[in-house]
């Protein structure tokens, strides 16, 4: 197991930025009651929900005032089998994300528990509670987001196909005939994608990823699908093959189970400030060959591929509503997420101690949100069933998107004090990509967020 020390609070759940508030825990919060309470122009329900949030984001470093022991243990779950990420050897695994977890638990005082798992049972193992959190090249993806909470981003991919250089096929229409075989790791989100790109290839799933090249190596199949950070790997194992693609743009984050809040919050802070110091980019550099051209756990970066998670669940949305019989519209929900948007981001600056962000501008932000999530039901409900959509109950649903809009509204207060337009919206159209969002939604949610960053912000 993997030990390490830093100055955290005990049970190693608090940003590094509020550590520094145990000691006096007790006077700040009730300097911060008392300041909720004459504060002008917010209604006795928001006061009571900030006072929540406050104490449900401080909470886990609470016990740094009364002495109690911690809990001094994260159990990691990670595969082995996925290069650059993830890779057992004799003496352990290896990879980037096995140096960024002990790297975490390092500066947390966290003993690891590493908790091997199999990519075809890794939600129902997450559900289970094998593990606090899955750190392993795990790629954010709806039905994910319905299992537990993931972390802002750390790395981004795209998935391809690996070819002889002197085979039949080359290109990515040739690979879609029902002559093809096509081998992919089973049960992760290459196989998804591999069944979406090519219907009539036979995809021919194997349960040790490690053996999928060897197929190709064997000449049992014409073709395998990685991404564009695993593929050097498997070309230095079998020369001579051609790089299709990439097909598709994906993002790696960590999945954390949907109880340990404490985990997720913690893990985010500590990864926006390992991103900010140049960390994350010489861990990029030394395991995945290449820093992010754009630091994915950035705050900008990292809020806007939270949003497109949050519209990617839109569909699924769609469906409970279809089977419910349920209105798209729902007036005193959307109420209830921008209170709690509301909330979240000044409990999230109170805790690092930044500047709160405007209050009218996180409601125009989550509204704009909004009305670009009606827009997608509204497209989805227009058509039949989309296959592949996760089957899950308005009350699943809606959990989810609650865990990921507390992640939006934390990210809030770390947005520079100005954004680019132009710039803004190119970022924006890049990075949320779901069907049945329009322009005009995204230019409502860039005007939104550029208006926010410009906004003033006041003291927590």
């Amino acid at each position: 197991m993997d030990k390490g020390r830093s100055n955290e609070t005990p049970g190693g759940r608090l940003p590094s930025r509020a550590a520094s508030l145990a000691p006096s825990r007790g006077t700040h919060m009730r300097g911060k009651i008392g300041r909720i309470a004459g504060a002008g122009g917010v209604g006795l329900a928001m006061k009571l929900h900030r006072l929540v949030m406050v104490v449900v984001w401080l909470c886990a470093g609470a016990a740094a005032a009364t002495g109690a022991e911690p809990e001094a243990t994260l159990r990691v779950g990670t595969s082995g089998d996925y290069a650059p990420f993830s890779v057992s050897h004799e003496d352990g695994y290896r990879g980037f994300d096995i140096a960024v977890a002990k790297a975490f638990a390092a500066e947390r005082e966290l003993r690891i528990e590493w908790v091997p798992f199999e990519w075809p049972k890794l939600r129902a193992d997450l559900l289970a509670g094998r593990f606090d959190v899955a750190m392993s090249g795990v790629t954010v993806r709806p039905e994910r987001s319905l299992a537990g909470s993931f972390s802002i981003p750390v790395a981004a991919s795209g998935a391809v196909a690996l070819v002889p250089e002197d085979g039949p096929h080359q290109t990515l229409e040739q690979l879609d005939a029902p002559s093809v075989r096509i081998a992919v790791n089973q049960g992760g989100h290459l196989e998804r994608v591999t069944r979406a790109r090519f219907p009539a290839a036979r995809v021919v799933a194997i349960p040790d990823n490690a053996a999928v090249p060897e197929a190709l190596s064997r000449g049992d199949v014409h073709a395998v699908v990685s991404d564009d950070l695993e593929a050097p790997h498997w070309e230095r194992q079998v020369p001579g093959l051609r790089r299709l693609g990439p097909f598709t743009r994906d993002t790696k984050a960590y999945l954390v189970a949907a109880d340990r809040r404490d985990v997720a919050g913690n893990l985010d802070a500590w990864l926006l400030e390992r991103e900010a110091d140049g960390t994350l980019q010489r861990l990029r550099s030394e395991h995945l060959g290449r820093p992010a051209a754009e630091p994915p756990a950035a705050p900008l970066p990292a809020l806007i591929r939270s949003m497109q998670e949050r519209l990617a669940l839109m569909p699924a949305v769609a469906e409970a509503k279809r089977g419910s019989g349920t209105a798209v519209r729902a007036p005193a929900q959307e109420e209830r997420v921008i209170e709690a948007a509301q909330s979240a981001s000044w409990a999230a600056a109170a805790v690092a101690g930044l500047p709160v962000p405007d209050a009218e501008g996180v409601r125009r932000l989550f509204l704009a949100q909004m009305a670009a999530a009606r827009g997608i039901q509204e497209s989805t409900l227009a058509g039949e069933p989309r296959p592949g959509t996760p089957d899950a109950s308005l009350e699943e649903l809606r959990s989810a998107l609650a865990r990921i809009g507390i992640r939006v509204a934390g990210l809030l207060p770390y947005l520079p004090f100005e954004l680019d337009p132009d710039a803004t919206r190119a970022r924006i159209d890049a990075g949320l990509a779901v069907p049945g969002l329009t322009d005009e939604h995204r230019a409502a949610i860039t005007a939104a967020l550029v208006d926010l960053a410009s906004a003033p912000r006041s003291e927590p």
